[in-house]
């Protein structure tokens, strides 16, 4: 007896990332791009020349800093999901790539460590 494979009795494989990955990646892109629309807007609307002081006063309140994170955690987020396509599609022999993952993996959450101190200064 063979199986069918094709029509509607078609068996499915595959991890099933496709949709929800393809919308984490415009959503994510949205927001880090709003943040880039807010961002620029309170640089332009700086007047004098913008040093340090200027920098830290935009950050400086906690409306931008929550905002800063979560834009931080979307890169995060949008980086994990391409790196791990990436991974998945160019790299054959699964040792390597279960290394790659845990590598990118321990970077990102090193960055977000990171961002963390760079925000609250921790």
């Amino acid at each position: 007896m063979s199986s069918v494979n094709y029509g509607s009795k078609r068996i499915v494989t595959g991890a099933g990332y496709g949709f929800r990955d393809w919308l984490a990646q415009r959503v994510t892109a949205a927001l880090m791009a709003l943040f880039t629309v807010v961002l620029l807007g309170q640089v332009i609307f700086t007047t004098g020349p913008i040093g340090y002081e200027e920098w830290a006063g935009i950050f400086a309140s906690q409306w931008m800093k929550v905002l800063t994170f979560s834009v931080i955690i979307a890169l995060l987020y949008h980086v994990w999901v391409g790196m791990r396509d990436i991974w998945m599609d160019y790299v054959k022999p699964l040792a390597v790539r279960l290394v790659l993952h845990v590598f990118t993996l321990v970077w990102l959450i090193g960055c977000a460590g990171w961002s963390v101190q760079a925000l609250w200064r921790l």
